[in-house]
């Protein structure tokens, strides 16, 4: 985390480097103290729309932080384990972990 971290300072100084576009630093200072609710209703309203609109990246970061404010939650465990599964292996672990405890909630 440290080594990213670095690497996300350092790249936001380069001369050339990526800059953040102001809907995406937007997005962030919004969800990071959105209520778990707020982030859900947005998420399962856009999807709705068009399942795929969500960048993977945000949905993950949107079900990881509501999924930290609501552990104990076996329905939320397994929606976010099931979006996680349908953007391919590179979750899949996770995706797994997070349907273990749910079932472990629900014994």
């Amino acid at each position: 985390m440290t080594r990213s971290t670095r690497a996300l300072i350092e790249s936001m100084y380069e001369e050339n480097g990526p800059k953040m576009s102001d809907p995406v630093r937007d997005f962030l200072e919004t969800i990071t103290f959105a209520e778990p609710e707020d982030i859900l209703s947005a998420v399962r309203d856009v999807t709705a729309e068009d399942w795929t609109a969500i960048p993977v990246w945000a949905r993950n970061l949107a079900y990881r932080l509501v999924c930290l404010q609501r552990p104990d939650d076996p329905g939320l465990l397994r929606e976010a384990a099931a979006d996680l599964f349908s953007f391919g292996p590179d979750w899949d672990e996770v995706a797994e972990g997070l349907g273990a405890r749910a079932a472990h909630l629900e014994n």
